[in-house]
């Protein structure tokens, strides 16, 4: 057998899970530990379906809506990406036992938008419709108190109350460079508007996002490992795109891998949204170095170590002291 082809493989660090997304995870996990299943979850825990398969496996059961929910004493976890006041409040009606694994940081915008409404201000949320996270912000206030703004060309049309007395929020998994321009606009058009006291676009996708716009212009082609409805994952491919690489593509899996296109490469770029394992990774690596001779080389844009405290019903006890404390 001859030898294998050489591949230039480039893995971009940091990749794959997030703080909140390991949190939401534990939170699944730990609560079939401790209660049994069945464990149910509103929408799914994060956007991976590897994840959520898992997770079924175990005795998760993930449902779009309370109703699908029977009465009873199993817990109810809320997804990551937050969830709009009229469903705890539901949850709440029918005595359900409530675990929330909203990502904290999704959780700090929530507060932001309040707090600016309680200020009498009318408030942006830079966006995607109809994503869950849109939706759970949007659901924190009055219907009509915010003003979804999409794209530069909703900032530049978007005809506010009262200039004067303005505030806007984003999306946590927004393209950093996308939603700069945005914000530019509102603010040259309305200098009066308010923002947050710190970025809303999360840690984990600028540092993802970052790390891309290192290595896109050195790959022939770019794979970012993540779901279809994975906000974050979809930003890393059009961030790759824009940042010099020819060929960026989203996969699930290395099932995906496109053989015939990657035969004719020289450099290959590998990174994952922040809902994407990183046995995935893993795999895709051992599957492209099964046909080629790597030569591996990972470039990191930042190092993350945040971690998120769990809900205080899944912490672990803590050991009493000698006085009984």
């Amino acid at each position: 057998m001859g030898a294998k082809p050489q591949l230039n493989l480039i893995l971009c660090a940091p990749r794959g899970f997030c703080a909140g997304v390991d949190r939401a995870i534990q939170i699944v996990e730990l609560a079939l530990q401790k209660y049994g299943a069945p464990v149910y979850v509103r929408h799914q825990i994060v956007h991976n379906r590897f994840v959520v398969e898992a997770l079924t496996a175990k005795g998760a059961i993930f449902v779009e809506q309370l109703d699908e929910i029977p009465d009873g004493d199993a817990p109810v976890i809320f997804s990551a990406h937050g969830v709009p006041k009229s469903v705890p409040a539901e949850a709440t009606r029918r005595s359900m036992f409530i675990l929330d694994a909203t990502c904290p940081l999704v959780w700090k915008v929530h507060k932001e938008a309040e707090r600016h409404h309680n200020r009498g201000r009318e408030v942006v949320l830079i966006g995607h419709r109809g994503h869950p996270e849109v939706i759970g912000t949007m659901g924190q206030l009055p219907a009509g108190a915010v003003t979804l703004v999409e794209t530069a060309e909703d900032a530049r049309s978007f005809e506010p109350r009262d200039p004067t007395c303005l505030a806007y929020s984003t999306q946590t998994t927004l393209s950093v460079d996308d939603t700069g321009e945005i914000i530019a606009i509102l603010k040259e058009r309305f200098p009066a508007i308010a923002g947050p006291r710190r970025e809303d676009i999360c840690y984990a996708t600028t540092n993802r996002q970052e790390a891309v716009k290192q290595i896109a212009a050195r790959c022939d082609a770019l794979y970012v490992v993540g779901a279809p409805n994975s906000s974050n994952s979809r930003r890393l491919v059009e961030v790759a795109l824009r940042s010099g690489c020819a060929d960026a593509r989203l996969i699930e899996n290395a099932g995906d891998l496109d053989w015939s296109m990657i035969d004719t490469l020289g450099t290959l770029g590998l990174t994952a949204g922040a809902s994407a394992p990183e046995i995935l990774i893993n795999e895709i690596v051992e599957r492209l170095g099964e046909h080629y001779e790597l030569n591996r080389e990972t470039v990191t844009a930042a190092s993350e170590s945040l971690t998120f405290k769990l809900p205080r019903e899944l912490q672990p006890a803590t050991a009493m002291t000698v006085d009984g404390s």
